[in-house]
């Protein structure tokens, strides 16, 4: 049921911000946000709002949008829940041009966060869970990205204690295929979905790019999963459709996304080569159980084409 039997797509930002004025909390304002379509969970990772800084904000735009499902950047999370900010850039834009007095401030910052997520509890996280479900979205999924320069083996514990208490099904990573390694016994003690994301490098052999990348990163652990993102797929030159059909049962979710062949640009869905209609009808009549997440990435105001994306799936399933 969508909002009070509305259509969530037709909800705007004026309704919203009358239903604020009025004062009504989120919860009774609002039942469960409905976004699937003929069986198919659509959704989105919060990256694709990553314009606005404030994650209040950006469950609001769920809701606006009308966005049932939720996958959550480990950033936004920290922040719902109260984490130190950290610092990025200097006057310059950019890292490297911080002065030295700016690079002294964001590394003690870096570090009061680091002792922050090291305090961190289940009950941290608690209250976020609650904030999420209470707007209607169901949060499946948490995005947790690694590095096997810097991620310590702390903040992979950190990040499955993370997990649990938000209530996820999955948690998703992008990182380097040497980090399955690490990962694996992590996954197997807290038997949770860990679900490597993939791009289209496919010239580094421990970038996550290929099946064949995909093969060795689930043949360390039954726990390692993959997070297939359709459009770096394509761009990678592999067709996502049957590589769904023969590994659906190790998928846990898609990033859609359009992109061009031959690791082309992001472009407006319909105008690039990635087979979005296909992929949503294969998941409607196979009847698989993976939501297709929007990771809007294209020019553009996300409150102004992430609604047209979910329209686009609409369509395409005949919904």
């Amino acid at each position: 049921m969508g909002h009070r039997g509305r259509d969530p797509l037709l909800f705007t930002r004026r309704d919203f911000g009358m239903l604020a004025l009025a004062g009504l909390p989120l919860s009774l304002a609002f039942a469960k946000i409905n976004s699937k379509f003929k069986g198919v969970q659509i959704g989105a990772i919060t990256y694709s709002f990553r314009t606005m800084p404030n994650p209040e904000d950006i469950i609001k735009a769920y809701v606006t949008i009308g966005l049932g499902e939720m996958e959550l950047m480990s950033g936004d999370a920290e922040k719902l829940a109260g984490a130190p900010i950290p610092i990025t850039g200097g006057r310059g834009g950019g890292r490297g041009t911080m002065t030295p007095e700016e690079q002294a401030a964001a590394d003690a910052r870096a570090a009061e966060l680091r002792k922050w997520r090291m305090s961190a509890t289940a009950a941290t996280f608690k209250p976020v869970k609650k904030k999420i479900e209470d707007a209607g979205i169901q949060l499946r999924i948490l995005c947790y990205n690694m590095n096997v320069k810097n991620t310590k083996d702390d903040e992979i514990e950190y990040a499955f204690m993370m997990a649990k208490a938000l209530g996820v099904k999955a948690i998703s990573t992008s990182t380097q295929v040497s980090m399955a390694k690490r990962t694996a016994p992590f996954a197997d003690k807290h038997k949770i979905p860990l679900a490597f994301h993939g791009h289209d490098n496919t010239k580094d052999p421990d970038e996550v790019s290929s099946p064949e990348t995909f093969a060795a990163i689930t043949a360390l652990s039954k726990y390692h999963a993959i997070n297939l993102d359709i459009g770096h797929f394509t761009a990678a030159n592999f067709d996502p459709v049957p590589f769904i059909q023969q590994h659906h049962d190790r998928i846990t979710h898609l990033h859609l996304k359009d992109r061009k062949k031959d690791h082309g640009a992001n472009v407006p869905w319909g105008q690039g080569d990635t087979p979005i209609k296909q992929v949503l009808q294969l998941l409607r009549d196979k009847k698989y159980d993976m939501p297709g997440n929007i990771e809007f990435e294209y020019q553009g105001d996300p409150m102004v084409e992430i609604p047209k994306c979910v329209q686009y799936a609409r369509e395409a399933l005949n919904a």
